[in-house]
């Protein structure tokens, strides 16, 4: 059950920072699941680095704060994207 509610959790995240970040008419529903993922992932080594640990949404912890830096997340996931494909963030 908690992998269900991973891929749903990673794939609204995924969305909402594609909205953010305008490229969500790029995205299909598979690439929204791997950027939440990837960008919650990415989100927990950053809260780790800022000293907000225990706080990654992979660990198990669903709070505010855990679904805050996976966004976060996501979106410097996607901007480091964007900057390889365009050569610059939009």
């Amino acid at each position: 059950m908690g992998f269900i509610v991973w891929l749903i959790v990673g794939g609204i995240i995924g969305w909402l920072a594609s909205m953010v970040m305008k490229t969500d008419a790029q995205q299909g529903l598979f690439l929204n699941i791997v950027v939440g993922i990837v960008g919650a992932f990415l989100g927990g080594w950053i809260g780790s680095l800022l000293g907000i640990g225990g706080t990654d949404i992979n660990d198990g912890v669903f709070n505010l704060t855990s679904l805050l830096l996976s966004l976060v997340g996501a979106i410097v996931l996607l901007a480091i994207i964007n900057l390889f494909r365009r050569g610059s963030v939009r």
